[in-house]
């Protein structure tokens, strides 16, 4: 998993600047909207609305942005988005799944198209990848900021799945279902994460180095810069050094 959660916790530091921030909020009141659309208004019924409402914050989003997504679900002008997948894979074999929401799946499926194969990879059908990912919590740490045997016993303690120990990352896993009352807890005790999200994590990686590698973080960073893409996974192991280097 080395280079998921460095990735991530980059993405989510450079969501702070003004202008990612702008798409950063186009995508989660997408995801806002979509969640009060299916599951109600209501948070504390509505377990992805919550974590939706979660990433706004974290995002600094302005209240009465959060209060509008929430109202236009129930208007009549909250526009039909469909949520789809695309699976298929980048350079040196990685598997790629990128979640979309889309007013019209034909403008969307091209336009993902063309980016994967503009720069080196493929679109597969559906189910290629996505049995190498299962959705989990995902909380990482500053590993030389925190004392590693102090978050493994509070995270122990509080119900998570694993702790993964990466180059500067340390990462707890949780299942989805158990991903705030593991967060909340470790913010309780003073940890302070990087990054927290529910995500689709790989079970197994594919080491890539050099250009292969500067290629393959282009092509993440060009799907995650399309309107209609949410979220990018992959399950990539870049070192941490070509990950810091391709995201300045």
């Amino acid at each position: 998993m080395s280079g998921h959660s460095k990735w991530a916790t980059i993405k989510h530091k450079k969501a702070k600047t003004d202008a990612a921030r702008g798409k950063a909020f186009t995508k989660i009141i997408r995801e806002i909207t979509t969640a009060a659309k299916i599951s109600g208004p209501d948070p504390e019924s509505n377990p992805r609305l919550r974590l939706a409402l979660d990433k706004a914050k974290a995002a600094n989003m302005p209240n009465d942005n959060i209060k509008r997504a929430i109202d236009r679900a129930a208007g009549p002008d909250a526009k039909a988005l469909e949520e789809i997948t695309y699976e298929g894979y980048g350079l040196a074999g990685v598997a790629l799944m990128v979640e979309c929401m889309t007013d019209n799946r034909n403008r969307t499926l091209g336009e993902v198209r063309n980016i994967i194969e503009k720069n080196g990879g493929n679109l597969g059908t559906s189910g290629c990848v996505n049995w190498m990912f299962k959705r989990k919590g995902s909380i990482s740490f500053d590993r030389g900021k925190t004392n590693e045997d102090q978050l493994s016993m509070a995270a122990i303690d509080a119900g998570a799945e694993d702790i993964l120990l990466e180059e500067s990352v340390l990462e707890v896993v949780t299942t989805p279902g158990n991903f705030e009352n593991v967060r909340d807890a470790l913010i309780a005790k003073g940890f302070e994460p990087l990054n927290a999200e529910v995500t689709m994590v790989p079970s197994n990686t594919v080491k890539v180095e050099g250009e292969e590698a500067k290629k393959l973080l282009k092509l993440v960073a060009l799907l995650e810069e399309h309107d209609d893409v949410q979220a990018v996974h992959a399950n990539f192991d870049i070192p941490d050094k070509i990950i810091e280097e391709e995201s300045k």
